[in-house]
């Protein structure tokens, strides 16, 4: 084969011409150990906390302990072919995930990879999962209810946009049951929820999207799945990546809901990848900055001021205790950062009081600030009728001769206890539990059996429904938050009618 010289002379003036001058240099280091999600890597000397470091494959990981002479780095995927030797190379990128409208209606990993089989996420935005929580200059005070759509929590332990309350309760006593209730409850109300499950089965996970789906709810919810057969690090960053999705719409002027399921689990991958990364355990085996850990994230929920949007973010935590004990580590620490508490207890709800809320020990510290006027004004007695039950109810148990105050408090009570009751995924607008909650706590079902108040209820609002009473009443209460005057009379007229024709 026969090249002429000029056919050379002119290959290499191409190549001259076409020569790219750009040069890349990469921070580059090496595994030197590896192993239960855990590396360690040496030789990134500028590395930062939380970056992304890339392992061959293209599995992610995140630098957690700077350390002399090696960094400590969790793999947030698949470690199994990584191995000694390999090289890591840096990003420059803090952990972050994408954020968005584009995230609405989608199920995600705590990386914000979707695993709902519908397609990529199209979205130019993302968020670091960690950031600093807003301060108390931009933030405004808890005013605004939000309703969950639950009679007890509503009149009791209200909660307002912005609050942090926490549902705390052991296994099997319907503490998401709450939580999917309140997120199915926001349709209509320009409410976009998120839903971070933490450590649970991926069927437990499908469960509860489908029902969101059947009652209309995903339609404004995102779904953060960090299941219980992934590593610890999902679960460790699955919350502060909700967050990070949720203060996107908040600071965009919108109102979020955020739903951690549940926080002891991202609690003991913590204690796990910590141990791995040679962390020293403190009391019950947990690390000192575990506190830390829940603190930095419900931190971010808030009420920010008009100037800044007005956009709110309120966070749900959920904690399993064991054996009813608020006082373990976990649930106090807890406790201690949020706004209020849900107590849900055991012997309640075996009992049959679903939701089975303790009223004595549940409490809201944002209080009436996150009611509507008709509630705050009727729900007044109603904590006294139950604590005044449940007192009398402990005395009198073993005593047979009570006088006519003494049952006449316990009767009231028991209806109140009858009327608090509530089946899942039937949410109640807030005009209908006014209605309800008065013909209560004001004795007008005093005389009726405590096994009719549930056909008494759903009677009453079925003939306010279908009468002008809906329009001098319920829609009053529901589009001015008010009862006074001649709307409180209306509703009283419309009790007495009703309970003139029920068949008791």
């Amino acid at each position: 084969m026969n090249i002429r010289p000029e056919e050379i002379s002119s290959i290499l003036k191409n190549q001259i011409e076409n020569y790219d001058k750009n040069i890349e240099a990469s921070d580059i280091g090496t595994v030197i150990e590896v192993g239960d999600g855990i590396a360690r890597v040496y030789g990134l000397k500028d590395a930062m906390v939380n970056e992304l470091l890339e392992f061959p494959g293209g599995v992610q990981g995140m630098a957690q302990n700077l350390e002399e002479d090696n960094i400590g780095c969790v793999i947030l995927g698949p470690y199994k072919h990584i191995k000694e030797g390999d090289p890591v190379k840096r990003t420059g990128r803090i952990v972050e995930v994408p954020v968005g409208e584009a995230l609405i209606g989608r199920v995600v990993n705590a990386t914000g990879q979707p695993i709902d089989g519908k397609g990529p996420i199209v979205t130019d935005k993302f968020r670091p999962v960690e950031s600093i929580a807003p301060g108390v200059i931009t933030r405004k005070g808890v005013h605004q209810p939000l309703q969950t759509g639950i009679k007890c929590i509503d009149a009791l332990v209200p909660i307002g946009k912005g609050q942090r309350e926490l549902i705390i309760g052991d296994r099997q006593t319907g503490k998401t049951a709450v939580a999917i209730d309140t997120i199915i409850n926001q349709k209509g109300k320009d409410v976009i929820c998120i839903y971070v499950a933490v450590g649970q089965k991926a069927s437990t996970v499908a469960n509860v999207v489908s029902k969101l789906e059947e009652y209309g709810a995903m339609e404004y919810s995102i779904i953060v799945a960090a299941t219980a057969s992934e590593p610890s690090p999902m679960l460790y960053i699955a919350p502060y990546a909700g967050a990070a999705i949720g203060e996107e719409f908040m600071f965009n002027g919108k109102d979020v809901l955020i739903v951690y399921d549940d926080l002891s689990k991202q609690a003991v991958a913590y204690r796990e990848l910590s141990l791995l990364l040679k962390r020293p355990p403190g009391r019950e085996a947990y690390p000192g900055d575990v506190f830390y850990l829940h603190s930095r994230l419900l931190e971010r929920a808030a009420k920010l001021e008009d100037k800044l949007g007005g956009g709110s973010m309120t966070a749900l935590p959920i904690i399993e205790t064991q054996a009813g004990d608020i006082s373990a580590y976990i649930p106090t620490n807890v406790i201690s950062i949020t706004d209020g508490q849900i107590f849900l207890e055991a012997d309640l709800f075996n009992a049959g009081v679903r939701p089975a809320i303790n009223a004595g020990v549940s409490v809201s510290r944002v209080g009436g600030s996150a009611q509507v006027k008709a509630m705050k004004k009727i729900s007044g007695n109603l904590r006294l009728d139950l604590a005044q039950y449940n007192e009398l109810k402990a005395f009198t148990q073993f005593g047979s001769d009570l006088d006519a105050a003494t049952k006449a408090t316990l009767d009231r009570g028991a209806r109140v206890m009858e009327m608090l009751k509530q089946a899942q995924y039937s949410p109640m607008p807030v005009e209908d539990q006014v209605a309800i909650i008065y013909a209560v706590s004001k004795g007008y079902t005093d005389d009726i059996a405590v096994n009719k108040i549930g056909a008494f209820e759903a009677g009453l609002l079925n003939f306010m429904k279908s009468s002008s009473y809906k329009a001098s009443v319920l829609d009053v209460i529901a589009n001015t938050g008010k009862l006074e005057g001649a709307d409180e009379e209306a509703l009283v007229k419309a009790i007495t009618e009703f309970k003139a024709t029920f068949q008791a």
